[in-house]
């Protein structure tokens, strides 16, 4: 059995692994910022273990003002840098 440890040596549950908060908010709106500083808002229907995000109905933002809406939106899981679970309740 592999033990998980985060970053200050302490053991984490299964259910607070990143990946698995993650799929708890499948079919939820998500926010998802990368390191380009462009946003991303729409319904995560999908991601994996390289946390590559699936957004449905997704809409660009950069610094607050809306680019553009897309359908569906596949984000790159390595230029995330970090993701707001969600959105609804802003």
């Amino acid at each position: 059995m592999h033990t998980n440890y985060n970053d200050h040596g302490a053991v984490m549950e299964p259910s607070k692994k990143p990946l698995n908060v993650l799929i708890k908010q499948l079919h939820g709106n998500i926010e998802v910022v990368l390191k380009n500083g462009c946003e991303y808002k729409g319904k995560m229907i999908k991601v994996d273990g390289h946390m590559n995000i699936l957004l449905e109905g997704a809409t660009e933002y950069k610094e607050e003002q809306m680019l553009t809406n897309y359908g569906n939106v596949l984000l790159r899981g390595n230029n995330v840098l970090y993701i707001v679970l969600d959105t609804t309740r802003h």
